[in-house]
């Protein structure tokens, strides 16, 4: 069939006004990072609901057209690549807040939803939508899920998987499967929305979800503090915790060379502490009472300093200050910028380990001559690692020496090639560091099931 015939099919089923061809996609792009790079696709289709969606993936079944799908573009591992054969399957304009629940504490919303919309629908309600990272202003929500995406609050709320209740997607024939529920407890059978969380489009295009809402905190308060070792951050981290009585939501670990970069030129904020200590964290508690609870913050640093756990602490005194305080961690784009042709990573690993292991990782980095910088921070309180790597150039064989270099030593302490941000296509190679041969057929498997001509995100997460 003529790609006119076949695109002809598509725009009948939902309107040419939704299908994108030629000279129409010279302004579009695979991420929000290479935005000067204009996509090479076959056409882009827009749809403004599922039954859209499940027109069009019927049409790409019975032809084998291959899908890729499209959100906010900020995959960092691949995921949004194409092909000039690929269509896209682009899910912006589904973007619709449907409803918010604040007795059952939820809010419905379509897939193409930003996350920062989201975050501000549940703050409207009197509500808070814990998720958040620092590409929310464009990540959406359909991509959230196909990732299990992490982010800054990981520690207390959990990953994605724990902020869904109810999903809806369109397998790869177009059949929708549709399971908007609001309740929390549901033992019935397979849990099928687990299926499509973190199968980054592979299994199923996720078009709505059920998000889970928490009652808004009243109280937040944040310190930095420095660190002269890493056992005295774990020793802090448990202290804190229990102090807290579990109102500690945030532990960010940011090492010495990253703390310098976020706050020096071109960054434009200053560092609240000297920059000369090995380690920083950013903490964040949240409660019910404003002073009470920054008081109980500055006694517990006040103790912890007693006890040699810290070296320094400068606590945020006003809401300006917290905006200073979380825009050094959440702007890496200034540590990107000072890392030349940036290779990202974002590695798990049990936390006792952590300090030895990326000690050794940056060590033998720093003695690959091609390797111009090394920014290693993190979300310690759950294990999880982000590197960005300055290199001089980009070629394959640099590419997998540093990936070697960061990935070898994982397998041996349990630990993964990704914590948050999937496997898409950077990663495939390395999938295996992580899981078994059988864990790895058995995603095979599920794949062959639910999508057997393999139209769905092809060559993403693994080869069928």
């Amino acid at each position: 069939m003529s790609d006119d015939r076949f695109l002809s099919e598509i725009k009948s089923a939902i309107g040419a006004v939704k299908v994108l061809t030629g000279a129409e996609l010279s302004d579009r792009y695979t991420h929000i990072w290479r935005m000067n790079e204009s996509l090479v696709a076959r056409a882009v289709v827009l749809p403004t609901s599922t039954a859209d969606v499940s027109a069009v993936l019927k049409i790409c079944h019975a032809h084998r057209q291959p899908v890729v799908v499209h959100g906010g573009l900020t995959n960092l591992t691949g995921g949004t690549r194409t092909r000039p054969d690929d269509l896209v399957l682009s899910l912006e304009k589904m973007n619709v807040i449907e409803e918010t629940d604040t007795a059952a504490r939820t809010l419905t919303v379509q897939a193409g939803a930003i996350l920062e919309d989201v975050q501000n629908a549940a703050a409207a309600a009197g509500m808070l939508f814990p998720m958040n990272y620092g590409a929310k202003g464009s990540a959406q929500i359909g991509g959230m899920v196909a990732s299990n995406a992490g982010g800054l609050k990981v520690f207390r709320y959990g990953m994605t998987r724990q902020l869904v209740l109810g999903l809806e997607a369109v397998l790869a024939d177009g059949t929708v499967i549709s399971s908007l529920k609001k309740i929390i407890k549901d033992n019935t059978g397979y849990d099928l929305k687990q299926l499509f969380i973190g199968s980054e489009g592979t299994l199923g295009v996720v078009t709505r979800a059920v998000l889970k809402l928490v009652e808004a905190p009243k109280s937040r308060t944040s310190a930095f503090v420095a660190f002269t070792d890493y056992e005295r951050v774990v020793d802090f981290l448990k202290y804190a915790d229990a102090e807290t009585a579990g109102t500690l939501s945030s532990y960010e670990l940011i090492w010495r060379d990253t703390f310098r970069a976020m706050t020096s030129p071109p960054a434009t904020v200053k560092a609240p502490l000297p920059s000369d200590y090995p380690y920083y964290v950013l903490l964040e508690t949240t409660g019910s009472d404003p002073a009470g609870d920054r008081q109980r913050l500055e006694d517990l640093l006040e103790a912890a300093f007693t006890r040699q756990m810290i070296a320094d602490a400068a606590v945020a005194d006003t809401e300006a200050d917290l905006r200073w305080f979380w825009t050094i961690r959440e702007d890496v784009h200034v540590v990107k910028m000072q890392a030349e042709n940036d290779h990202h990573f974002d590695i798990s690993l049990p936390i006792p380990l952590i300090g030895r292991t990326i000690a050794d990782i940056t060590a033998a980095l720093r003695k690959i001559p091609e390797v111009t910088a090394v920014f290693p921070f993190g979300h310690i309180a759950d294990g999880n690692v982000h590197f960005i790597i300055g290199k001089e150039n980009t070629s394959p064989t640099l590419t997998r020496k540093i990936n070697e270099t960061v990935y070898a030593p994982l397998t041996a302490i349990g630990g993964s090639v990704s914590a948050e941000h999937g496997i898409g296509t950077y990663k495939k190679a390395y999938l295996s560091y992580s899981r078994t041969p059988a864990e790895i057929e058995l995603m095979r498997t599920l794949k062959r099931a639910l999508d057997p001509r393999n139209i769905l995100n092809p060559g993403k997460i693994l080869d069928v």
